[in-house]
């Protein structure tokens, strides 16, 4: 059995607390959260021993692996805390907000032989991991493009907001959606070298980006595109999908299938034929023990849970991995800041717009 300590009782803590009390392999020993009527509910209702204090929980509490899931500013400081007890750690994303924080966790892990993953869940999700293994095959001939979109309705009036659309606790549209698009690209295609062309804008928000839009570029010379809108409400959901093109075809996947066209069959995989192909994540999904929200949720709890007892260092979504796409996350900050000093701005609207501007833009 794999003892576990949560850290962070929010949608997803909740949701990962679910899933690792059904686990099999799993004893959940105590939970942790500064929100007493959470604590208190949880305690009663379940038995659970339930902490406020963090660095208390650590020291009282024979665990091999800790689970946190609080709000990003917050994950460098915990991280490195379990880390230095000898935890193994399975960090929600994004990983931290400074790339120099997370080069000295990658490190600090390394150094003490601990199991880390980051909860990329995508990665988790049948219709992506096809993708990733064609493109990957060579199937598709020489990629010389990639596109990653997500959108969705989280931002979408003016006033109001949580943790995640400010600043310097979540990182806005750019660490909460952005980051999941980057590391599905880093996954299916691999990691761009540099960006270009970087646009942030505050749709709502004034603090944060509430969408993002870039080129990726890489060594090879390929080129990509990353698209992010979380102000947007045509979505119910976020609805995340990749796009590859190579010399021989392209690919397209999203939560539900995963669509290949091939100019011609490939020795590499030699079940595919020439034209459109669709599998579906229904099809490509092994079932889980436990549903809750989506099989991946369940997958990536049960692979960290298999990485503990197996001692797999550098297994699927690593600290090491996440950083890829922590570091995609800084060049965009940093172009994007040489390039659009007033981003995170929100946009003027028409209505609300003094009349003088708007003869100045629209003459």
């Amino acid at each position: 059995m794999v003892r576990i300590g949560m850290i962070g009782l929010g949608k997803m803590g909740l949701s990962h607390l679910a899933i690792v009390r059904a686990h099999p392999q799993v004893q959940l020993v105590a939970a942790c959260d500064s929100t007493a009527y959470l604590t208190d509910v949880l305690s009663k209702h379940t038995g659970l021993k339930c902490y406020a204090d963090f660095d208390r929980m650590l020291a009282e509490e024979q665990l091999d692996a800790v689970l946190i899931a609080t709000p990003s500013k917050l994950h460098a400081s915990m991280v490195q805390k379990a880390l230095e007890k000898g935890f193994h750690v399975f960090c929600e994303k994004p990983f931290v907000l400074d790339v120099q924080d997370g080069e000295r966790l990658v490190a600090l892990a390394d150094t003490k032989g601990l199991v880390t993953q980051v909860g990329y869940h995508y990665r988790f999700v049948g219709a992506f991991q096809e993708a990733a293994r064609i493109v990957q095959s060579g199937a598709l001939g020489t990629v010389h493009h990639v596109r990653a979109e997500a959108y969705g309705p989280v931002v979408l009036k003016a006033k109001g907001g949580t943790w995640r659309s400010a600043k310097n606790e979540g990182g806005g549209a750019l660490y909460d959606y952005a980051c999941h698009a980057i590391d599905l690209v880093n996954y299916v295609a691999g990691t761009p070298s540099s960006v270009s062309g970087v646009v942030r804008h505050g749709v709502f928000s004034r603090d944060v980006e509430d969408e993002v839009y870039c080129s990726l570029n890489y060594a090879s010379g390929a080129s990509g595109q990353l698209c992010v809108n979380w102000s947007d409400e045509s979505f119910r959901k976020m609805s995340t999908k990749i796009s590859v093109w190579g010399t021989n075809g392209r690919i397209t996947a999203d939560r539900q299938e995963c669509q290949i066209y091939l100019r011609e069959p490939a020795a590499a995989l030699p079940e595919l034929k020439a034209g459109w192909t669709v599998r579906y994540t229904t099809d490509l999904t092994e079932e889980v023990w436990y549903y809750l929200r989506g099989e991946e949720y369940s997958a990536q709890i049960d692979y960290f849970v298999k990485s503990c007892e197996q001692k797999r260092l550098n297994g699927q979504n690593s600290f090491r991995s996440a950083l890829d796409a922590d570091r995609v996350v800084a060049m965009i900050l940093a172009e994007g800041s040489a390039a659009n000093p007033g981003a995170g701005a929100p946009l003027v609207s028409a209505a609300a717009a003094p009349k003088g501007l708007l003869s100045r833009i629209f003459g």
